[in-house]
């Protein structure tokens, strides 16, 4: 163990093609938001999701909010969005006016309990957003048969699950609309941008007027709409075209050292690793684990700090949303266990394509002594 070497939790894989593709957008002058690349990215994009349209943003929180915007969805409207989920999934629905209504998640997935979104339709409901926690596909055909003859949108926040397969279909594909994130995290990258992948033509449409300020795309600076300046730049487009490229073998490093990790610590019951549901290809965003028996999260916060002296970065899963200040009136009497389970519990291990195996084995013995430091220390 090297403990002048510390491993940050994410780091974006940037190669010579990177910087190739974008030197040549550079140099072109196509700087903004147009140019080839986002053409070309739009349609490689949407051919990797096997849809037929994708529509590039500025960042994943756009996208979310541009495909509820093109539904029409506003105040007196309700949608239905998980309880453990990154803030922006529910401020997609803030922002058109709409209620989000919370739901807890299934302990088998880590994903939107489909049960308990059944029972929160309501005469208001107009969507249903599904998020793809850390990967791993949430449960689109009992979400679908929900919908189905209801007028419900389905949407999947796929912002942490670009190459994930259910049943042998990918994300992208898997519900009416599909957002993703190009944050600096993310499995793909542009340093911010985002997408949105659809099968239905009069949505893209809606969503391409909205994106470019409402203008009339038969004439020039008429705007028919109050629409929003939600475009992507040809700039980041290029990035994402080299990092499309790269896409696959990314995200099979990513399962190679979930893996990895996985077997490293079979034998540790203090950690248990996400489930994968059958069916289920899963493409880590995060190497994700439980940390401790249920309902404690000490030992979680304890490992965090203790890997932070090692020189590991963690990250914890995200705070339940109806805990947020602003949301907390949405909050149910009977809680979200299963969420607040695992928000107390969870921890993020480093999980980046460039890492190596010797460094992801490095990582997993400083876990394993991080753990034998805190058990030894642990009052008898």
């Amino acid at each position: 163990m090297n403990p002048a070497l510390r491993y940050p939790v994410a780091r974006p894989s940037l190669t010579e093609l990177e910087e190739a593709y974008v030197l040549d957008a550079l140099r072109s002058g196509w700087i903004s938001s147009q140019g080839p690349y986002l053409r070309r990215f739009e349609a490689e994009f949407a051919a990797r999701c096997g849809t037929p349209t994708a529509v590039a943003t500025g960042n994943g929180t756009l996208a979310l909010h541009l495909v509820l915007a093109a539904a029409g969805i506003g105040p007196g409207d309700e949608v239905i969005v998980p309880a453990l989920t990154y803030v922006a999934t529910a401020n997609a629905v803030t922002y058109c006016g709409a209620r989000p209504v919370f739901v807890d998640v299934d302990p088998a997935t880590w994903c939107v309990d489909v049960d308990r979104v059944g029972a929160a339709v309501t005469a208001r409901t107009r969507a249903v957003v599904a998020v793809d926690l850390y990967g791993h596909p949430a449960d689109y055909p009992r979400l679908r048969e929900i919908c189905a003859g209801r007028d419900i949108l389905l949407v999947a926040d796929a912002a942490e699950s670009f190459g994930a397969r259910l049943g042998g279909t990918g994300t992208g594909g898997l519900a009416d609309a599909s957002t993703f994130s190009f944050f600096g995290n993310k499995i793909l990258t542009s340093g911010e941008g985002g997408c949105v992948t659809t099968f239905d033509p009069a949505l893209a449409e809606r969503m391409r007027l909205l994106r470019n300020q409402g203008m009339d795309p038969q004439r020039r600076y008429y705007f028919p709409v109050v629409g929003y300046n939600y475009r992507l730049t040809n700039l980041a487009a290029a990035l994402l075209c080299a990092q499309l490229e790269r896409g696959t073998a990314m995200v099979q490093r990513r399962q190679q050292i979930v893996a990895t990790y996985e077997k490293a610590f079979a034998d540790l019951g203090a950690l248990t690793p996400q489930p994968v549901a059958v069916g289920v290809e899963r493409a880590p965003w995060m190497a994700s684990f439980l940390v401790g028996p249920a309902g404690d999260g000490r030992l979680r916060d304890r490992l965090a700090v203790e890997l932070d002296r090692l020189g590991v970065e963690t990250r914890p899963f995200f705070v339940p949303i109806p805990e947020l200040p602003p949301y907390r009136a949405a909050a149910r009497d009977d809680g979200f266990p299963v969420t607040t389970d695992l928000s107390r519990r969870g921890i993020n291990l480093p999980t980046y394509a460039d890492l190596t195996d010797p460094e992801v084995l490095d990582i997993a013995d400083r876990v394993r002594t991080a753990l034998a430091r805190l058990s030894a220390a642990a009052p008898a």
